[in-house]
């Protein structure tokens, strides 16, 4: 039996547990039969949702990753001749172990950006070879929103994006596995920065904001899902109980609690951020602090012993940089004793 003990951390939001509301949701919908892979009507009223703040037109489709969210949607408007250009940062390329050049056979093309989001100059480099067989033919922009720097692009960034896109014949995709922490930092509903933005896919996350797994791959111009449920099957990722996905999106957005669960995570994080500049020397933040993430540099040294009571990643190790996620459950008090320890070990270091 697997000992109870309670740990805290700010390694990730997927560390996080399950929202109450979600697991009774869950617990809710176990009841009866229901027809396997989609056909059941919790799925009915998720996808009629996801229309409702994504758009009439919108075409929904329920996979248990984030991973799996990326590369299939990537997969359906793809050809293994295309390239995909993203940042240098993004989890596409840093984070699905290869993922997205195996299943789309595509070239992951990347940018390096100081804080993770990609502006239209900064992609000549990858826009050329149309029509010329001896070069990889470029078909989408791979962003995150947030970024994984925790930056957030501007509606207004992301149209001109979509519109560089567009008048290359190209698509925009975004990875939205931290959607809600977005539209919370933005103040804005999704539709704004997705559909009406200009963005054609993207992968909608729940798992990092208290759900206990599924993402959504959301195809928001008519046309571009043609052929996705094959792709979705040879992607093993048609759920047979599908209604345990379905059944928790529709918890998740009941009383907007994808809102208040993303909230309450972008707050601990600017309470985080401010609790670090008060420190003043021995740390300094690196990166704008616009969703959940904290970006700081610390002595490796610090890191380490501080990391063994409240667990995180380092970011770069060459400078010695570390990211502090908070999630939708960190408290002011996991806060303060972090801190305590932290204030505690750089002035014996």
């Amino acid at each position: 039996m697997v000992e109870k003990v309670t740990r805290r951390g700010f390694a990730s939001d997927n560390n996080a547990g399950v929202h109450p509301v979600i697991l009774r949701e869950i617990e809710e919908s176990n009841h009866g039969h229901e027809v396997g892979y989609g056909a059941d009507r919790y799925t009915r009223e998720a996808e009629e949702i996801f229309r409702e703040h994504l758009g009439k037109d919108s075409e929904i489709f329920f996979v248990l990753t984030g991973t799996a969210a990326n590369v299939l949607g990537l997969t359906s408007v793809t050809r293994s001749w295309n390239s995909v250009i993203t940042a240098f940062t993004a989890h596409i390329e840093q984070d699905e172990c290869g993922a997205p050049e195996k299943f789309t056979g595509c070239k992951i093309l990347t940018v390096d950006t100081p804080d993770g989001k990609i502006e239209p100059s900064m992609l000549a480099k990858h826009i050329h070879g149309f029509d010329f067989e001896h070069h990889s033919q470029p078909k989408v922009i791979s962003v995150s929103q947030p970024t994984e720097m925790g930056t957030v692009y501007t509606p207004e960034e992301l149209r001109a994006l979509a519109d560089f896109a567009h008048g290359k014949g190209m698509l925009l995709h975004m990875d939205g596995a931290r959607i809600a922490n977005a539209a919370v930092s933005l103040g804005l509903p999704f539709r704004s920065f997705t559909t009406d933005a200009g963005v054609d896919i993207l992968s909608f996350g729940g798992t990092k904001n208290g759900m206990m797994y599924g993402e959504a791959v959301c195809f928001l111009r008519p046309g571009l899902s043609d052929g996705f449920k094959y792709i979705r099957k040879q992607g093993m990722q048609l759920a047979s109980k599908m209604r345990f996905i379905s059944a928790q999106f529709i918890a998740y957005f009941r009383n907007d609690l994808w809102k208040s669960n993303a909230s309450h995570a972008n707050e601990m994080a600017r309470l985080l951020e401010s609790e670090i500049r008060a420190i003043g020397s021995g740390i300094t933040i690196t990166q704008p602090v616009q969703s959940n993430g904290v970006f700081v540099i610390m002595p490796e040294s610090v890191a380490r012993k501080v990391s063994s009571s409240y667990f995180f990643y380092p970011w770069n190790e060459v400078l010695s940089e570390y990211r502090l996620m908070t999630s939708w459950d960190t408290t002011e008090d996991d806060i303060k004793e972090f801190i305590r320890l932290l204030k505690k070990e750089l002035e014996s270091a």
